[in-house]
C-alpha cells in the first residue's frame, strides 16, 4: 500500500469518528469543510432534513474573480467570512464545526477563524 492510500484510509477513519459525534440540527446546523489541492469548500447542513442551508467556496462568484491562488490560507479565511455572511442572511448564528477528517491546521483553521471573525459562533 502506498503512502497516499494510507493517508486516505487515515482520513476516512478520522472522518467516521468525527461524524459519529457531530450532528447538525435546525437550531445549530453543521458547518462542513472540504479542501482539495486547489480549492476549499464550506457548507452549512441541517442533518435532520439533509438540506444544505448555505454554501461557499473559492469557486463562488463572490470570490472567483479575485487574484491569487484558491488553495491557500488567505483564500480559506475569505471563504470563512463569506459562509458566515451567508449564514447570517439565513438567520443562522450558531453551528457545529465538522472538519471532515482534515487536521485542524492551515487552511481548515484559517476558514474556521475567518468564520468566527465574521460572527459565526462555534
Amino acid at each position: 500500500m502506498s503512502i497516499r492510500e494510507d493517508q486516505a484510509i487515515a482520513r476516512g477513519r478520522r472522518k467516521a469518528r468525527i461524524r459519529g459525534k457531530v450532528f447538525g440540527t435546525p437550531e445549530r446546523p453543521r458547518l462542513s469543510v472540504y479542501r482539495s489541492a486547489s480549492h476549499i469548500y464550506a457548507q452549512i447542513i441541517n442533518d435532520e432534513t439533509g438540506v444544505t442551508l448555505a454554501a461557499a467556496s473559492t469557486l463562488s462568484p463572490e470570490l472567483k474573480g479575485r487574484e491569487g491562488h484558491g488553495g491557500n490560507a488567505d483564500a480559506a479565511r475569505e471563504v470563512g467570512s463569506l459562509i458566515a455572511a451567508k449564514a447570517k442572511s439565513a438567520s443562522i448564528s450558531q453551528v457545529v464545526f465538522d472538519r471532515n477528517g482534515f487536521l485542524y491546521h492551515g487552511r481548515v483553521k484559517a476558514l474556521a477563524e475567518g468564520a468566527r471573525e465574521a460572527g459565526l459562533d462555534f
